[in-house]
């Protein structure tokens, strides 16, 4: 077969196309069902009991959007498009944004800690070290003096602690009013002047614009360890606090079943919504799980359990949806199992 210039120039053309439609990044972000992955790998605790079932946590699958990869999760189900803007605040580069989201799975892996280890009446100590600073707002009064990673120790001389005694100390301020923090960046002390500025959203609340996790060392005896490698954002948090207790305990919670569920749980056993919930019952339906723990939101409409509930219907799943308010409701639906 004679080849021709105008048959290459074809050639090149169409390989340009296909490289820009399979590599090229829209504005848009992509969600899809992840992996429901045994816990026992991920949290270990020292001389913990076995049980012959798992627990799991479960995952989604997100991504910037090729035009390919766009154009097939309009069509495909269980996919889900937002605009990029929605997941990586503008402003936080691609690296900023993962670590707060490590941040974040760090806050959440203490949280189930404190609350399995009371639940089992094991011993624990927390020392608080302050509060992390994990994002910064563009166009917000933070913007430009404080940086993802200073710690706050310290607002108007009165000592801080945890993320709430910063919170509860603004909500006593107005537009305007000015504050000074004390932090800790690069291990050395500083002091910053921000001015609280109503929020747009919100007009009767006032802040400076950060995202805030407390940072705690939590002792506990025995000891647990967590290898959750590159997984972030808080959701593991009640399937955390339900293996570690599970090691702690010489009752198999598990029934020799595939346990999985999704929620952020806080240092009071709270289970509070997260995203995704829909792709991550079908996530775990793949995987063959028994039963799936969704967070009930005291029975608001469309909670995370209404929505996995109409999900499971969707895809003719037999594993069972349980609405969780807290981890007790979890431990407590487990321990009734025969």
């Amino acid at each position: 077969m004679k080849i021709t210039k105008r048959s290459i120039f074809s050639i090149i053309i169409a390989i340009l196309i296909a490289v820009f439609l399979s590599l090229y990044q829209l504005p848009y972000y992509i969600y899809k069902p992840g992996e429901a992955d045994p816990l026992n790998p991920i949290v270990s605790v020292e001389g913990g009991h076995s049980s012959e079932g798992e627990m799991h946590l479960v995952t989604v699958r997100g991504g910037p959007a090729t035009p390919i990869q766009y154009l097939a999760a309009k069509f495909l189900p269980h996919q889900e498009v937002v605009p990029i803007e929605d997941v990586i605040p503008e402003g936080v580069d691609d690296e900023e944004y993962f670590q707060a989201q490590l941040l974040m799975m760090e806050s959440s892996q203490q949280a189930s800690i404190i609350v399995a280890y009371k639940a089992a009446e094991k011993q624990i100590n927390i020392e608080y070290n302050g509060v992390y600073v994990v994002s910064v707002i563009d166009d917000m009064p933070a913007s430009g003096i404080l940086e993802s990673g200073d710690v706050i120790v310290g607002v108007d001389g009165h000592a801080i602690k945890e993320a709430d005694d910063l919170i509860q100390y603004i909500e006593g301020k107005q537009a305007g009013d000015s504050l000074s923090l004390d932090l800790i960046r690069d291990d050395q002390s500083l002091v910053k002047e921000v001015t609280l500025e109503q929020f747009d959203t919100e007009k009767e609340k006032v802040g400076i614009g950060i995202k805030l996790v407390t940072d705690r060392h939590v002792n506990v005896e025995p000891e647990v360890h967590f290898s959750s490698g590159n997984i972030g954002g808080p959701s593991a948090g009640l399937m955390f606090a339900l293996e570690i207790y599970d090691q702690l305990t010489e009752e198999d919670l598990t029934k020799g079943l595939n346990i999985v569920g999704s929620g952020e749980i806080d240092y009071d056993g709270k289970v509070h919504r997260i995203g995704g919930i829909d792709k991550k019952v079908v996530a775990a339906h793949r995987k063959g799980c028994d039963i799936f723990f969704a967070a009930n939101e005291n029975g608001r409409k469309g909670s995370n359990y209404e929505l996995a509930k109409k999900t499971a219907e969707q895809i003719g799943t037999d594993m069972e949806i349980v609405p969780v308010d807290t981890f007790d409701d979890a431990l407590h639906y487990l321990q009734q199992l025969k």
